[in-house]
């Protein structure tokens, strides 16, 4: 029998054809689709802009215009990609290392529906009964109301019916706490101070000072006198101050909505999530407002009845409050046919959640506090149980947060999703999962403007043999120190509990390089941000995201500007405010932003080059003033290594620009432009510019988690050198971390465990890095034995 030459059969590439996204080069490549490829290759080289921002971005775009026009205006409008050809691609799932919102309502529980298997299992099941599920969700409030519906009717002669209507909603959210499981209380003595008058400024939260527009407003607003000091109030001037209702005044001739303090600073500062504010507002909320666990539900967020309703002994928030995989055993001992289709599907989703190495996690946990590597875990579960096949699969770093120990099952999962035909896409820098790869793309040579080329295309056995940085180091494996640094002193941590620390005491040496390891969820972070002790001096770099918008880049993040403008502003004359562009000396038509955006409505927006400025973001007259030959515009497109040089000597000499450019270059950012938006950075650069940035401070303690998240094996070289050099200076490194050459190039090894969760917790290890190895006593030593080949 011939078989038949099926053209659809012929259509198994993605094929990318002259793609020019941030630094790629006209790159064009070939991927086998039901396969899994890995993109290697030093961060910031561009291997996002291909995966993430061409391919996945196109085939989102593409999708969403299959949408009709009225639906497309409730979505994301998408740009097509710069690139000159697109074929083959398919719907494409994007699993990438983006916190799970900061929603304070949002949890584990929440964001992958086991909740809500919880809720229909228990409303069902429990006793005492409860109506609905919404019963049981501390996001429904209980309401009920009632009143009179008149109906007119024209038929019957224009009369009019009335009837007495009444509705009730139970739900089961807490009263007392709204649902958020914490009560909130507002230290007064933090708002204003008693002994002085509104006018001789009283009020101390920020932005309300005695001559600022609020200033104005509560002064003049006629409630009481603003020259008397605050004591000396009676309850009602008091009550006005603090608590009033909103109320139309009239001040200074302006019709205004004059309210209390209180509901002031809660609408405008208190209600958004801590982390999105300006750093002196966060100041002040930590300082102003104290929260505690809820004394009407425990933290539970749940109301009275749903508390009460329980199932085989256990309420829905003991069944929340377990670890996953407790929880995924008490539910295969419940068996009942009348919802035996729902327990199938929750102990599907709860054994995804152990499979993927996260059963040390509750279904009550915030998302927000969720690391990166865990929300990525965390948003594959609904993925792992698909019957969808020939998809796109995009995931950034999956091995990210993991102990050499998960890798393993995690490469696994992998492998798995393409067995059932998918095309499997993997940004990946650890060579275990690189290794298990069909096909490799090595994007480089080097890093931004040096970068954006394919060095390798081909499998993993070319890629090791080739002259690429990755291929020369993809074998490498450090050696274990044998010689180590002497501590000249301890902190002390006694008696640790937080979350699933078992009263830990341990000394953490200081003047060396410590690195606390352990297993995923084994209490690491606990151990270290939660119970280093108030008096220790210890600036922490850890792994949240620079906020920031399209206007924020390296030298506004840095202070870097600050000096510059100064320069430039002594040089020629006239104030430093001109030489921002986001003040003064902004081109008035594109406001500084360099791009005129304009909105299309249903359709991608478009970003067009300012005719007037071409891009260069500054007022033209602004451009007319020079240091050493330059204007501003120049100075702010040079990488940080020609600015290095351009500022040491010279008219354009600048110390203090100098000493923040020499910390940008000892990070490894030399490449990086000092007007590159922070947008456009990959996850990586932004964590070497907060290291760069925390370098400026005069603390002795670094401590840094998981500081080689996103480096490529060449580059974590060079952070190794970084944390030499800040020890022997003087300083103190504690690192968290999971990545083998680090620990083996530690001076001590805190090693966190044996497990996870209710497993982990102790501390199972203290000394150097050989007698972890000479003892393999635990998990990591087992791993870095076999690492270093000892």
């Amino acid at each position: 029998m011939v078989e038949h030459a099926w053209q659809a059969d012929s259509h198994d590439r993605i094929r990318v054809s002259g793609a020019r996204v941030n630094n790629l080069k006209d790159v064009s490549v070939e991927l086998p689709k039901r396969r899994l490829t890995v993109f290697t290759g030093v961060s910031g080289s561009g291997k996002s802009s291909l995966v993430f921002g061409t391919i996945a971005a196109e085939s989102q775009r593409l999708i969403n215009e299959t949408y009709s026009a009225f639906v497309q205006g409730f979505m994301p409008s998408l740009a097509r990609p710069d690139v000159d050809m697109l074929d083959g691609i398919t719907t494409a799932i994007i699993v990438d290392q983006e916190r799970i919102g900061g929603n304070p309502r949002s949890t584990v529980g929440t964001i992958t529906d086991a909740n809500s298997m919880l809720r229909i299992l228990f409303s069902r099941l429990g006793t005492p009964p409860v109506p609905t599920a919404n019963a049981l969700s501390f996001n429904v409030p209980s309401v009920s109301g009632g009143g009179v519906i008149r109906t007119d009717s024209t038929r019957s002669g224009g009369t009019t019916t009335s009837k007495k209507a009444s509705f009730d909603r139970l739900g089961g959210m807490c009263p007392r706490c709204e649902g958020m499981g914490r009560v909130s209380d507002i230290d007064l003595a933090q708002i204003y101070d008693a002994d002085k008058s509104l006018n001789d400024g009283a009020i101390s939260v920020p932005g309300f000072s005695a001559d600022g527009w609020y200033g104005r407003v509560y002064g003049g607003s006629g409630f009481f006198d603003p020259d008397k000091p605050i004591r000396e109030y009676s309850t009602r001037e008091l009550n006005d101050l603090l608590y009033k209702e909103a109320v139309k005044i009239r001040v200074d001739g302006i019709n205004i909505t004059y309210e209390g303090l209180i509901p002031r600073i809660s609408k405008s500062m208190l209600s958004k999530d801590i982390d999105s504010v300006q750093p002196h507002i966060r100041a002040f909320i930590e300082r102003a407002v104290t929260a505690d666990t809820c004394p009407e539900c425990g933290g539970t967020r749940l109301a009275a009845h749903a508390r009460d309703c329980r199932v085989d002994g256990v309420s829905i928030a003991d069944a929340c409050a377990m670890q996953i995989s407790d929880l995924a055993a008490w539910v295969g001992r419940l068996s009942d046919p009348s919802v035996a289709p729902l327990l199938d599907k929750l102990r599907g989703t709860l054994e995804s959640f152990v499979e993927i190495g996260l059963g040390y996690l509750a279904l009550d946990r915030p998302t927000g506090t969720l690391s990166g590597g865990e929300a990525q875990r965390t948003k594959m579960i609904r993925h792992l149980g698909s019957a969808l096949t020939d998809v796109t699969y995009v995931f950034d770093e999956p091995t990210i947060g993991l102990h050499p120990h998960d890798i393993a099952r995690m490469n696994a999962l992998l492998l798995r999703l393409r067995d059932k035909g998918n095309t499997v896409l993997v940004v990946e820098h650890k060579p275990e999962t690189i290794a298990i790869a069909d096909h490799a793309v090595d994007i480089g040579p080097r890093a931004g403007a040096d970068g954006g080329q394919i060095c390798y295309e081909g499998d993993v056995a070319g890629l090791e043999a080739s002259l690429t940085l990755t291929g020369r180091h993809l074998g490498y494996r450090s050696s274990i120190k044998s010689e180590f640094r002497a501590p000249t002193g301890v902190i002390e941590i006694r008696g640790a509990s937080a979350n699933n620390l078992r009263d830990v005491d341990v000394d953490v040496p200081l003047g060396v390089l410590v690195v606390v390891t352990g297993v995923a969820g084994s209490g690491k972070s606990s151990l270290i941000h939660g119970s280093m002790p108030a008096s220790a001096d210890v600036v922490t770099i850890d792994q949240t995201a620079i906020r920031g918008s399209r206007r924020s880049n390296p030298a506004t993040y840095t202070g870097l500007l600050d000096p510059i403008r100064k320069t430039f502003a002594k040089a020629n004359g006239v104030k430093p405010a001109l030489f921002s562009a986001n003040s003064e000396g902004a081109c008035p038509t594109c406001k500084g932003n360099g791009v005129i955006y304009t909105d299309l409505a249903t359709m991608a927006g478009v970003a067009t080059v300012c005719d007037d400025c071409e891009g260069r973001r500054f007022d033209a007259h602004v451009l007319d003033y020079h240091v050493d030959g330059r204007d501003i515009s120049q100075v702010l497109s040079m990488s940080v290594d020609e600015a290095l040089d351009f500022f040491a000597g010279g008219d354009a000499r600048t110390p203090s620009a100098h000493k923040i450019l020499v910390r940008l270059h000892e990070v490894g950012l030399g490449y990086l432009r000092l007007g590159q938006p922070l947008t456009t950075l990959s996850g990586g650069e932004r964590q070497r510019i907060k290291l760069a940035t925390a370098m400026a401070d005069k603390a002795t303690t670094y401590m840094l988690d998981e500081p080689t998240s996103g480096l490529h094996l060449a580059d974590v070289d060079q952070l190794l050198g970084l944390l030499d050099r800040l020890v022997d200076a003087g300083k103190s490194v504690i690192v968290i971390e999971h990545h083998q050459a680090v620990m083996a190039h530690a001076d001590w090894i805190i090693d966190v465990g044996p497990g996870a969760g209710q497993d982990g917790g102790r501390v199972v290890f203290e000394g150097t890095p050989a007698d972890l190895v000479a003892g393999r006593s635990t998990l990591t030593g087992e791993h870095l034995a076999a690492y270093a080949g000892a």
